[in-house]
């Protein structure tokens, strides 16, 4: 079998319409690595990955540096040893990887990533502001473009959190679900106080309260809680996953796809998930529109809740020549939708290149 025809790279730096706020800071930009490779027939894959401090330990610029040295290595190798090398490479790298990972398994067409018909996958939709009035406003603007499942960031200071979720709770009265994330804010006694001090009232589920390594304090919250728990930052793969399943750690597992390097990982995790009697959420709220509509399509497959895929709705500009169609609190696929990287896009946000 021939080698790979090319690989190319590009770092980004692609500024957001507003900051996302998090419990470690605020997000203004999306440092992405964006890889084309192309075999001797002339097909291509594509994969993004958005490394983002807080939620990996990968840096943008460690991931830059590994994914160059990667793509001079790979490239002489074929489809088949390139995915084998990709697995390896993810394994200290798996949000650099999963760049490579996703561009080579597109170079097959998978079937998972078409549909016969337009498909409509739920999203979820974020929740920002804290004065109850703004709340109420926002929550009617989220009604309104169709969500039914919104999300509050928490992991800021447990009693101001508490009555943030108790307001929200007031004007939401039902009319959707609420998933509260905390992205590893809370020392275990904070945890433990802000659960103690919220009622299950429309919560779906309360996600990643404590460090990712820290399961002990993960115990103590879940322990305490009326609210089905989440893991997200804690989970890599299958042996986290087994591992929440036998502390019964969580009744939901938040799987993404730039964790798991490839798209049949990503399948393989959900599957799994269900198997250990938990179940899977899937969606990156910090990815482009090239790992959304990814995630999407295995979501129209595989998942039956509302995806966290919303990271393409935040930044000022897409990778992609053709945006992904947003209405009704969905993202929609299209049949035949055949993704290309927007150059003019790259040219403007580009920091760096590559080509092997």
């Amino acid at each position: 079998m021939p080698a790979l025809e090319k690989i190319t790279l590009h770092r980004l730096r692609i500024p957001l319409i507003k900051p996302y706020r998090l419990s470690f800071g605020a997000v203004e930009n999306y440092e992405v690595i964006a890889a084309e490779i192309t075999d001797p027939d002339g097909r291509s894959g594509l994969g993004e990955a958005n490394i983002i401090t807080g939620y990996t330990d990968e840096t943008i610029a460690d991931g830059w540096r590994a994914a160059c040295e990667f793509a001079a290595r790979v490239q002489q190798l074929d489809i088949e040893a390139a995915k084998s090398a990709t697995l390896r490479f993810g394994e200290q790298y798996p949000f650099t990887a999963s760049a490579f990972g996703t561009a080579l398994e597109m170079l097959d067409l998978p079937p998972l990533l078409s549909v016969n018909r337009t498909t409509p996958v739920p999203l979820l939709g974020l929740l920002n502001s804290t004065d109850e009035d703004a709340i109420h406003t926002e929550f009617a603007t989220l009604l309104a473009d169709g969500f039914r499942t919104i999300k509050l960031k928490v992991g800021f200071g447990a009693d101001t959190d508490a009555r943030f979720v108790r307001t929200v709770q007031k004007v939401v009265n039902g009319r959707a679900r609420i998933r509260i994330d905390a992205n590893q804010g809370y020392s275990a006694d904070e945890a433990v106080a802000f659960v103690r001090n919220i009622t299950p009232q429309d919560i779906e589920l309360f996600e990643q309260p404590c460090a990712a390594g820290d399961w002990e304090a993960h115990m103590a919250v879940a322990s305490a809680a009326e609210v089905p728990m989440m893991l997200d930052e804690s989970i890599y793969g299958l042996a986290d996953i087994d591992k929440a399943a036998t502390l019964k750690a969580a009744a939901y597992i938040k799987v993404k796809l730039m964790k798991l390097v490839t798209i049949d990982a990503l399948v393989h995790a959900i599957e799994h998930i269900r198997a250990r009697g938990m179940q899977p959420v899937l969606g990156n709220g910090v990815a482009c529109d090239l790992g959304c509509w990814l995630e999407a399509c295995v979501a129209a497959r595989h998942i039956d809740n509302a995806g966290e895929m919303n990271g393409f709705l935040k930044p000022r500009a897409n990778l992609l020549t053709q945006p992904l169609t947003f209405r009704d609190g969905s993202m929609w696929l299209e049949p035949g939708y055949a993704p290309q990287l927007n150059l003019a896009a790259l040219g403007r946000y580009r920091v760096d290149t590559y080509t092997a």
